[in-house]
């Protein structure tokens, strides 16, 4: 036992207590340390302090006795400090499907307490898709575990399966056509939303983005609009922060079409008028303070009752942009590199029901091109029959060919 009493009295606390224990302890790095106790009243308690600090560190170091909300506490420290704000809170916002797996020691981890809480999860009025978003936020507690403390979920890893419902209707995509959005915003009559929707539906933002555009992001000479930050739509417009866009394929620059171009001109010499005008004021807030995250979804409610309109979300202008760009012949690298996506294949999954609808148009464009090539070989072959029965060189033939060639061209 390491106990000791203070000798230095001037030391001692000002209700007498004086004892503490000093301990060596290996930590999780396993280098050696030491310990020093605060002060205790008497022996004994510094002797039970001992106690439990000494059965703390073997817990720590001896992952028998872990627990499931062991190991996810010790993952939410460990995120908090290399992914954004706004990622962990979606963690933390995940810990009550965790819940029923807490007291499970994860030595003891099967795929029967998998079962019971895919169960459990599968009662909850969630989407399907979220479901299995919730299930990979579990993988990647369990890849965790046996990263930094060693577990083996390799046999029960290998068996949980996703959540399927073939009974679950699948959710449309929603989003305007042209004409649709060219008739909603025919409504609109005050510029800034004027040019907030057109934003939205021609360079296909996300919300936060839209939110934190400022003036110095747009070059009115080369036509562009940068997007390099942020803010998200948790945040109010009173207590809010750039963040950095979801992904680094997010930060873009996006040409600006005509009619958006000279709508945001207009705006920019409006507001530029101010005697205390900043290039870093907010393009849809008001000076430095950005737009009020449902402003624009209130706007487009009201907008959609009196043009007669379905009320699609904000993020809808978003999909919308895509549909665009997709029904006009934009090939997927170009949509994914316009709306930001880190790789072909998430624009790819995201709307292969639009590009199913394009590729069709592609193939009656080939069904076309087949007609008319039989159409000209049939032509073909009645002049050479032709030429030749009325006795014509070949050199002729050839310059006839040619001739006809160059008039289907």
């Amino acid at each position: 036992m390491a106990i000791y009493q203070e000798k230095n009295k001037k030391k001692w606390t000002k209700d007498g207590r004086s004892w503490y224990f000093r301990v060596p302890y290996t930590n999780l790095t396993g280098e050696r340390k030491q310990h020093y106790s605060r002060l205790y009243l008497t022996k004994k308690e510094a002797q039970e302090g001992e106690r439990q600090f000494l059965a703390s560190v073997k817990d720590k170091t001896d992952n028998t006795n872990m627990r499931f909300k062991d190991l996810y506490s010790a993952f939410y420290e460990h995120q908090k400090e290399i992914v954004k704000e706004t990622t962990f809170q979606t963690y933390l916002d995940r810990v009550p499907f965790l819940e029923y797996l807490d007291n499970i020691r994860l030595v003891d981890f099967n795929i029967n307490h998998y079962n019971m809480w895919k169960r459990q999860i599968n009662n909850k009025q969630i989407a399907t898709s979220y479901k299995n978003d919730i299930l990979k936020f579990l993988k990647a507690i369990l890849n965790f575990g046996t990263k930094w403390y060693n577990f083996n979920f390799t046999s029960t890893y290998n068996k949980m399966t996703n959540f399927t419902d073939p009974n679950e209707i699948p959710k449309e995509m929603e989003f305007y056509t042209y004409e649709e959005f060219k008739q909603f915003i025919s409504y609109e009559k005050d510029l800034k939303y004027i040019c907030l929707f057109e934003t939205l539906y021609y360079c296909g933002l996300r919300n936060g983005e839209m939110r934190g555009l400022t003036w110095e992001d747009i070059d009115f000479n080369k036509k562009q609009l940068r997007i390099n930050k942020q803010i998200p739509t948790r945040y109010t417009s009173k207590n809010w922060k750039f963040t950095t866009p979801k992904t680094k394929s997010s930060n873009r620059t996006l040409p600006i079409c005509n009619t958006l171009l000279e709508h945001l001109k207009m705006l920019y010499n409006e507001v530029s008028q101010y005697s205390n005008f900043k290039s870093n004021w907010f393009v849809f807030g008001q000076g430095n303070i950005p737009i009020v995250a449902d402003n624009p979804n209130d706007r487009q409610k009201a907008i959609c009752k009196k043009a007669g309109l379905k009320k699609n979300r904000i993020h809808d202008f978003r999909h919308s942009c895509a549909s665009l760009l997709i029904n006009n012949r934009a090939n997927v690298t170009v949509v994914a590199k316009f709306l930001g996506h880190t790789k072909v294949e998430e624009t790819l999954n995201t709307y292969s029901h639009m590009f199913e609808s394009a590729l069709n148009s592609v193939i009656d464009v080939i069904n076309n091109i087949d007609k008319i090539q039989a159409t000209h070989s049939n032509e073909i072959i009645n002049t050479i029959t032709e030429l030749r029965t009325n006795g014509v060189s070949i050199d002729d033939i050839l310059n006839q060919l040619n001739n006809l060639t160059n008039h289907k061209k």
